[in-house]
């Protein structure tokens, strides 16, 4: 596992009270050492040794459905926490020649990705919603007559903040059947919100919530951030409370995650030498609870009757199929996963924009990483056992014709320390097991990648 403050799986550790309660604490001694949000990280991509065509790649893709995904990367402002791919440009005509740029890409992917249908599509950032009307209404004509979405039967996902949220951009997504728009609050006190550099007034979250609440779309998500600096436990359940009170029917409850490219520097946040984020998760996960919501991993909570309306088309969890359109867009098939560069840096990423935008020719990927068996095996795990529905051992021995156990016998660590239980064939976290996810993903990272993200030089 490489992890050198962690002590290595062995056999005879299953048999041993002191060996296991010495594991479990280095585990969870670091609840938060890093956001594995997909498995390999993006930090671990690099040039690949030949461009591959996209006609070979998507020819052989197994999976019966995609997930159509468009990156905009464009923001009124970087928030102080954020090293996504994204770049402050208001500027109307930056995001047509951006948009000019998508359409060229999705036509020249079109070939390869119109033999199976969109499950999913979703629109993310950057903020999509600072686009006007005219630039939205694109994207979904983008998607439906050149990529061949259908709104009827796919869940249709739109990104937006407060400050981008009028009448007439939501009535586009409206139009386009858009069954969940997320907005991310962060916080509802305004100090908070300025020590992340997010200039965002309380007003203008209640007027944003109010336009929401009217278009009445069937899953409104709001996302909120714990671990800001000057905050509180009682300030944080203020945050939620206030977010409780529009009844959304999904809420996303992220830690604080900084790093030294980060406007918000690691060492923010400690409050006064203590670092309060698992108290704060743990006082949040309760009060959710509590209202009857459901949780689906340590970050998402929904009401069980939380849903699209529409008869949907599956796909899978482990998130195989994913078409990214623009440029910061990540691309997977079931052995190579290609973006564009990454970069934080406002120059790296105008610059990687500005070679998106000059492109001609889309249909290659020279950028990425090809995923061993091994590592597709890996994936598997770790996509599965970071959410509620678990590890089905059974998918997994139909998927690879191995058993998981035999593969990933270190797993039972988890079992013998009470962060994992094992119920009619699905390995799944138990409730501890969930509030250290971050730390079991981090856990489970390959030598190899961890090798590849530690050497990663961020622009």
């Amino acid at each position: 596992m490489n992890r050198t403050d962690i002590p290595p799986y062995r056999e005879d550790m299953l048999g041993d009270a002191a060996a296991l309660r010495d594991w479990k604490a280095a585990l969870t001694a670091e609840p938060y050492r890093s956001y594995l949000y997909s498995y390999p990280h993006k930090t671990s991509y690099r040039p690949l040794e030949r461009k591959l065509p996209l006609a070979e790649l998507w020819s052989g893709e197994p999976a019966e459905t995609f997930f159509l995904y468009m990156h905009i990367p464009f923001c009124g402002a970087r928030c102080g926490f954020c090293n996504l791919f994204t770049l402050p440009d208001k500027r109307a005509d930056v995001h047509q020649r951006y948009v000019d740029a998508l359409e060229r890409q999705a036509e020249q992917w079109a070939p390869f990705l119109r033999s199976k249908p969109i499950a999913r599509f979703a629109i993310g950032g950057g903020t999509p919603t600072l686009l006007e009307a005219e630039q939205l209404d694109r994207l979904f004509r983008i998607a439906e007559e050149t990529i061949g979405l259908d709104p009827q039967t796919a869940s249709i996902s739109v990104e937006t903040s407060p400050e981008t949220v009028t009448e007439e951009r939501l009535a586009v997504l409206g139009q386009h059947r858009t069954d969940r728009v997320s907005m991310g609050i962060q916080s509802f006190i305004e100090a908070e919100a300025a020590a992340i550099y997010r200039p965002q007034k309380p007003d203008e979250v209640e007027r944003a919530l109010g336009v929401l609440k009217r278009f009445r779309f069937p899953i409104l998500n709001l996302d909120l951030i714990y671990g800001l600096p000057g905050q509180s436990v009682s300030s944080w359940l203020y945050s939620l409370n206030r977010a409780l009170e529009y009844e959304p029917e999904e809420l996303f409850i992220y830690p604080l995650y900084t790093r030294d490219h980060t406007i918000v520097k690691p060492e923010t946040v400690r409050q006064s030498g203590e670092d309060l984020r698992l108290a704060m998760y743990k006082a949040a996960r309760d009060r959710l609870l509590d209202r009857g919501y459901v949780q689906y991993s340590m970050r998402r909570f929904a009401k069980p009757e939380a849903g699209s309306g529409k008869p949907l088309l599956p796909y899978g969890c482990q998130e195989e199929g994913m078409i990214g359109l623009g440029c910061g867009a990540r691309s997977y098939t079931r052995s190579v996963h290609y973006a564009s560069r990454y970069g934080v840096s406002r120059q790296a990423t105008e610059s990687i924009i500005a070679d998106y935008v000059g492109t001609e020719d889309y249909t290659a990927a020279d950028y990425g990483i090809v995923l061993s068996e091994a590592e597709q095996r890996r994936r598997f795990i770790i996509k599965a056992i970071l959410h509620a529905e678990g590890l089905e051992l059974s998918s997994y021995f139909g998927r690879f014709g191995r058993q998981a156990a035999e593969d990933h016998p270190e797993l039972d660590l988890l079992l013998h320390t009470g962060l994992a239980e094992l119920k009619e064939g699905v390995l799944r976290l138990t409730g501890e097991g969930l509030a250290y996810s971050d730390a079991i993903g981090d856990w489970l990272i390959s030598p190899d990648v961890r090798e590849r993200m530690e050497s990663y030089v961020l622009t």
